[in-house]
């Protein structure tokens, strides 16, 4: 009888060790399928961005958000990964709860100098899962690119890319997006998909900046109205559109927490990353009617196929902080309310004069607020995170609290330093390059070399 003990322990070790080993290469696999998938995102960022700048500066729009995301990837090797695990308790690099946060952790888990930080055999997902991160980082760049084309130094840009992508985004994830986050922790702040620690950070922050950057060379006239500077390629615009809405899959992947060798086995298949429940099935429901109602909402207000498409992606910003909660016939609701405000909110911030190129406030400042706020309408009484303690509940105050942190962690470091660097004549192209455009003055390369330019024979 003890032999038959013996071996059937054995045999449930052994068991257990093939059960992590084949949750540890499940974990790997699907962080690294979101990479790809969201690389989609800064496709289509490209495109849209490149399509909404006159045909004189579409090139410098792109080389801009390429090189923004190249210089991303290093400093948030080197700094941001350890960031997020360090500073989830606030500013005090102490220990969370769940144990998982503080000076000792990061130090072990994200310097760059930790076993995990590198090839090894013993941890096969840290890397996938550092590397979806990389990709929200400079999905937060590429939001605030789109909002200051056509002026930029891209010096300042990228100077302002790096620190929203490595240090200000992953502060807020650390903050609010985190088991051992203070606005989670203390205040029950419930954001699933990001629509308040990427989607409001970057929003506000470039807000900050717009506002030290002024408008474009006759965006507006002397009596302050305003005039409609169109890109080049609609389009292009739309295609560059579609494709965030498919990176955007990969980006809610993201977001869920898959069993693994690094996280806890909880009897399901996914959670949040809050440790609550939720299925691919859930999410998938909602991504695609958040899809439809953002642009049905916006069509219905503007008739406008630039804010159609804007919409579908406005909306899915809509259901984001509630993704996993919502019920999908609310999810279509919540899109359409947020995708019909959104065309309004950018005429608003037009009056006071800011030159938002594309609506990158309205689409991901504006309504990644609504996104937060809404879930503390609809969802109060759901539970935030679950922990050995008590559950703490989603509640209108704990969002509103964490939609506030946001707007001001974005916007304050985005207009400080944008000052900095207008100050010190960083942030600005010259006049007279504006006017000549960017491609001709800082590109050595043309994006239409004949087509565009009738003064160009076929012949010549």
């Amino acid at each position: 009888m003890e032999q038959e003990l013996l071996n059937l322990t054995a045999t449930v070790a052994e068991l257990k060790a093939k059960a992590d080993a084949t949750g540890t290469i499940f974990s790997e696999t699907f962080y690294y399928l979101t990479i790809p998938l969201m690389v989609l995102i800064h496709v289509g960022f490209l495109a849209y961005e490149m399509g909404a700048s006159r045909s004189k500066n579409a090139l410098a729009s792109g080389i801009k958000n390429i090189l923004a995301f190249a210089m991303i990837v290093p400093f948030f090797y080197y700094v941001g990964w350890w960031i997020y695990w360090a500073f989830p308790t606030g500013l005090t690099l102490s220990e969370g709860a769940m144990g998982i946060s503080g000076l000792a952790y990061a130090n072990e888990v994200a310097s760059p100098l930790s076993q995990y930080m590198g090839p090894n055999l013993d941890d096969r997902a840290s890397g996938v899962f550092w590397g979806a991160f990389v990709l929200f980082a400079a999905t937060t760049a590429s939001i605030l690119s789109g909002g200051v084309i056509e002026r930029i130094q891209l010096t300042g840009f990228i100077v302002l890319a790096v620190v929203l992508g490595a240090f200000v985004w992953i502060l807020a994830a650390a903050w609010g997006w985190h088991a051992d986050g203070w606005l989670v922790s203390q205040f029950g702040y419930h954001d699933f998909g990001a629509a308040g620690v990427v989607h409001m950070i970057a929003g506000f922050f470039a807000l900050g900046v717009l506002i030290n950057l002024g408008p474009r060379i006759g965006k507006f006239n002397p009596d302050g109205s305003a005039n409609a500077i169109s890109g080049h390629s609609m389009p292009m615009t739309l295609i560059g559109l579609m494709l965030i809405i498919a990176g955007f899959w990969g980006f809610l992947m993201g977001c869920v927490i898959v069993p693994g060798e690094a996280w806890s086995w909880s009897g399901g298949i996914e959670t949040s990353i809050y440790g609550t429940p939720m299925t691919m099935s859930g999410m998938t429901f909602n991504i695609l009617m958040g899809f439809a109602g953002g642009i049905i909402g916006a069509w219905m207000v503007t008739r406008d196929p630039f804010w159609m498409m804007s919409g579908a992606l406005g909306g899915i910003i809509s259901c984001a902080a509630g993704i996993d909660l919502w019920w999908p016939p609310l999810a279509f609701v919540i899109a359409f309310v947020g995708a019909a405000m959104m065309p309004y909110v950018a005429s608003l911030v037009e009056k006071f004069g800011i030159d938002d190129a594309v609506g990158a406030f309205a689409v991901h400042g504006f309504l990644g607020f609504w996104g937060v706020i809404v879930v503390g309408i609809a969802a109060t009484g759901y539970p935030a995170i679950f922990g050995e303690a008590d559950v703490i509940e989603i509640s209108f105050m704990g969002q509103l609290i964490g939609a506030v942190v946001m707007a001001l962690l974005g916007f304050a470091p985005g207009y400080l330093i944008s000052f900095a660097l207008k100050v010190m004549g960083l942030l600005r192209v010259p006049e007279a390059a504006e006017l000549v455009g960017l491609d001709e003055t800082k590109v050595p390369a043309s994006a239409y070399p004949e087509a565009l330019h009738p003064s160009v024979s076929p012949a010549e």
